[in-house]
């Protein structure tokens, strides 16, 4: 089942009435986790670029859309290698401000996954 987000703030969402102080992946089967930036940070010294290995990690087979809130103001993008590893595998990806995507993804269906930045 997926669940509802509620709202969020600069450094904070709320999901099904939990509140996370910390970015967010949302599974196909709405497990809610942290978001592993460690995976692009690593490569490219920050978490507003999103790496092959982190797109690796979000997508799940079968996933056909993949909603990214690029944070409060919008600074996360998809890496070259990213953009095409989604595409590669056929998965549409939304990136809009985090406040834009929590819309979209509380009215989509389908199989989907999400990941939230909550900061900048």
């Amino acid at each position: 089942m997926q669940p509802k987000i509620d709202s969020t703030s600069f450094g904070s969402i709320r999901v099904d009435g939990k509140k996370y102080g910390h970015d967010i992946l949302i599974r196909r089967d709405g497990t809610v986790e942290k978001r592993k930036k460690i995976l692009s940070k690593e490569i490219y010294g920050t978490s507003h670029l999103l790496s092959l290995e982190e797109a690796r990690h979000i997508y799940e087979s079968g996933t056909e859309k993949i909603i990214i809130g690029t944070g409060q103001t919008g600074f996360v993008e998809l890496s070259i290698e990213a953009e095409a590893f989604f595409k590669a595998k056929q998965c549409k990806v939304e990136l809009l401000p985090t406040p834009e995507a929590i819309k979209n993804w509380n009215k989509s269906k389908g199989k989907l996954a999400a990941m939230f930045h909550i900061t900048c």
